[in-house]
């Protein structure tokens, strides 16, 4: 079996092809880096139709894992998102369906941001959308335009809470608070500390997302969160007891985002219903193999 994995580069990318060859599966992947020279690898950017359309023509994929796109709610250009995470992937969809492969499922990565601040309490699937910046709008766009395809592509998306692990870049924030744990740094700079997010471990993430392209739930959308919030403070805490060292906090009013969505936190029921029992790691085993790591 062969998936063909977007982005496969990227931070994500790169355990999903781990998650996807440990269980058998042959990869390839698509970016927009130099090609390591592996013969797995193709370097098309989401722009190029023909080139994707070639690329799908000779790979012939039974499973695709969507991933490229501007992950980075911070990101400067709010054109961007749209050129990459709704443009993008409509392009893909329309190689695929030009192309005359059909793969048995195409996984699409939205986000749990285009909730917003949608409600209180547990999020499901079924919560309204409400996306309170760019980034989110973007997603729920695609989310949207997927739907013209699903007639003619086995269509999943998952709608992932913010994970983390080892190898994620700074710029997002629990690698950023790893790395000054890390180096023993004596003040931290962050923007609003009273938010409250779900997070899982990336490790766990990707595990499910081949058991949702294994078992090919055509059409839904699938949340993927541990049903747990933390406080961007307990977390400090965490990071603090773990390696020993403490850390003087400031807020920078640089880092407060204008449109931050306070609290998310998901409904996992619907992925266990699908999959079965699945658990990510808690947090604090998540933060210490990060503060391991090298």
């Amino acid at each position: 079996m062969r998936v063909l994995v977007t982005g496969i580069q990227g931070f994500t990318g790169r355990y999903v092809r781990s998650e996807f060859e440990a269980a058998g599966w042959q990869v390839f992947g698509t970016g927009v880096h130099e090609d390591p020279g592996d013969g797995q690898y193709r370097r098309v950017d989401l722009a190029d139709l023909a080139g994707l359309r070639d690329v799908i023509s000779e790979l012939r994929p039974d499973a695709v894992v969507h991933l490229a796109g501007i992950a980075f709610v911070g990101h400067g250009d709010a054109d961007a998102f749209y050129r990459v995470n709704l443009i993008g992937t409509h392009n893909l969809l329309a190689a695929l369906a030009a192309s005359g492969v059909r793969p048995d499922c195409v996984l699409l990565a939205s986000s749990a941001n285009v909730y917003g601040n949608a409600t209180e309490g547990l999020l499901a699937e079924s919560s309204p959308p409400n996306p309170a910046n760019d980034y989110a709008v973007s997603k729920l766009a695609m989310e949207f335009m997927a739907r013209l395809w699903m007639n003619k592509l086995p269509i999943v998306i998952v709608r992932p809470f913010n994970y983390t692990g080892a190898g994620q870049a700074d710029s997002f924030l629990l690698p950023k608070i790893v790395a000054h744990f890390r180096r023993r740094a004596e003040v931290i700079e962050l923007g609003n500390l009273d938010v409250w997010r779900d997070f899982s471990d990336v490790r766990a993430v990707v595990h499910a997302y081949r058991r949702l392209i294994e078992l090919r739930p055509a059409g839904e959308i699938v949340n993927i969160c541990s049903g747990r919030s933390y406080s961007l403070r307990e977390v400090l805490a965490m990071a603090e007891k773990i390696s020993g060292h403490r850390i003087r906090v400031t807020v920078n009013p640089a880092f407060v985002r204008a449109n931050e969505v306070k609290t998310l936190c998901g409904d996992l029921s619907k992925l266990r219903s699908l999959i079965g029992a699945w658990e990510t790691p808690p947090l604090d085993e998540t933060l210490r193999w990060m503060l391991d790591a090298h």
